[in-house]
């Protein structure tokens, strides 16, 4: 008999005894299951989902417990999967009339019955997702853990309650999940568990695009992403997922020349950038910022290894990305492009010598995103010399202090050229034309150049001569 552990502490919050309650008057037995518990027991802050079980009609369950509170919170009914769900206390709860499961072999929508409580715990994908707390007066409170999931969680163990092939193979998500549980939690995969991930690798193309990129979405944001890519990797659903990151993987060396195994260096990255930002989108430019390097991968006699124009290419293969990954097509990818095109852009300038020039056209070039970029570009860093190491980072020092300095001065982010075009149409008395255009980029030039200061006196001037040098003549007043 496993030991009975008693955890009413976890369930003080009032919406616990509303529950209890209501089961009762409906003569069902209830429980709180899955995450809300295993969160409890590693203390890993305040929930925002809970998930109830209901032995009978988790729908009935989810309408009485509404009517019992007083701000009678709306009922959301999912008929096809037997599941309500309604907001309290800041709080989704989901309920769901417990239920046993099965597959066919082409999706990963079971056939369900109505079922016991073990039952429920055996359809559950993992032992730390399996433990429940018993809502019923009788043992309110009490652990069932029918999987000893309580020593796993003790262990950082990511195990399935059965036969891992059968659970893997039945919804090919759960594959995904395992990784991302023991890349949040910090856990390892128990070890069938894990081989059983790589023989069910392929079952996961019958996963839709969409439940994968939510999952790829949070091992991105975990603490440290490389361990979810690790494993994602160990395992070969990687190379189903993102060949364009496995084809970055391996050192070529050809007359005593190498390159650096840019897949390991891209996991690096992402793990440096998580370190100073939580931005789902900016940690995927850092997954990114290298796709484009093995397709332009060449080598050279004389210069040994090149990579040109790989950040060309890598952000237009952000957009086959995305669009593949069912990823927004919209400003969130031209970030990560505009992110991947520049990456290399203030490496390039980062030494003693920047000019006011180089600097000025990376700052107009970026844009807004200046801080983005700079904060990618160091986390791109992953040299083990510590002098190299040093000297990157004080050279990026310099080149974010001649940035601040340039801005100060020219205020060339985001600008505008001082003279408009309506302006340049008025003063030589001209239609649009493609000289309008002409004059206003060589205005643009001139001030990123330093040939003209960012003021609209100078920026006039510079016009007329522009103007004349084009054949065009002001109208006089």
């Amino acid at each position: 008999m496993p030991e009975i552990r008693n955890y009413s502490s976890a369930l003080s919050h009032r919406i616990f005894k509303v529950i209890s309650l209501a089961a009762e008057e409906l003569k069902l037995e209830s429980y709180v299951i899955g995450g809300f518990v295993r969160d409890h027991i590693l203390d890993r802050g305040e929930p925002k989902d809970i998930d109830i079980v209901a032995v009978g009609s988790g729908i009935e369950l989810a309408q009485k417990v509404s009517s019992l509170l007083p701000h009678k919170p709306k009922v959301q009914v999912f008929k096809t999967y037997g599941t309500a769900m309604l907001r309290a206390f800041d709080m989704e709860i989901e309920f769901v009339g417990a239920r046993k499961e099965s597959y066919n072999e082409d999706s990963r929508k079971p056939v369900v019955e109505d079922g016991t409580l073990e039952d429920d715990q055996n359809r559950r994908d993992f032992t730390i997702n399996a433990l429940a707390l018993s809502l019923n007066d009788k043992n309110f409170g009490d652990m069932l853990d029918p999987f000893n999931g309580f020593e796993d969680l003790k262990s950082k163990i990511i195990r399935t309650p059965l036969d891992p092939d059968i659970t893997y193979s039945d919804d090919p998500l759960r594959m995904l999940r395992a990784i991302r549980f023991a890349t949040q939690l910090n856990f390892k995969i128990e070890k069938e568990s894990l081989e059983a991930i790589t023989r069910n690798k392929k079952r996961i193309k019958i996963i839709s695009k969409e439940r994968i990129t939510d999952e790829l979405h949070k091992i991105i944001l975990a603490d440290k992403p490389s361990l979810g890519f690790t494993l994602l990797h160990k395992t070969g659903l990687l190379k189903i997922i993102l060949p364009e990151l496995t084809a970055l993987e391996g050192i070529d060396e050809i007359e005593g020349q190498r390159h650096k195994d840019n897949f390991w260096h891209t996991l690096e990255v992402v793990d440096n950038i998580s370190e100073n930002t939580d931005d789902l989108w900016l940690r995927w430019a850092a997954l990114l910022h290298d796709i484009g390097k093995a397709p332009t991968k060449k080598f050279h006699k004389k210069i040994g290894w090149t990579f040109h124009g790989h950040e060309f290419v890598g952000s237009k293969m952000v957009f086959k990305l995305f669009k593949r990954l069912r990823m927004p097509l919209n400003d969130k990818m031209k970030f990560v492009q505009k992110m991947v095109l520049m990456s290399s852009r203030p490496i390039a300038i980062a030494d003693d010598n920047v000019t006011d020039s180089a600097v000025r056209r990376l700052i107009f070039d970026a844009g807004d995103h200046i801080e983005d970029l700079m904060t990618l570009c160091e986390a791109d860093i992953t040299t083990k010399n510590p002098k190299r190491f040093k000297k990157y980072h004080n050279n990026f020092k310099v080149v974010r202090e001649k940035m601040k300095e340039v801005e100060e001065r020219d205020h060339v982010r985001n600008f505008q050229p001082p003279v408009t075009g309506e302006e340049i149409m008025e003063t030589f008395n001209i239609k649009p034309s493609k000289e309008i255009g002409m004059i206003k980029e060589a205005i643009k030039e001139a001030i990123l150049e330093g040939e003209i200061p960012n003021e609209h006196e100078a920026a006039r001037e510079f016009m007329l001569e522009k103007g004349k040098a084009l054949g065009l003549k002001p109208v006089e007043n």
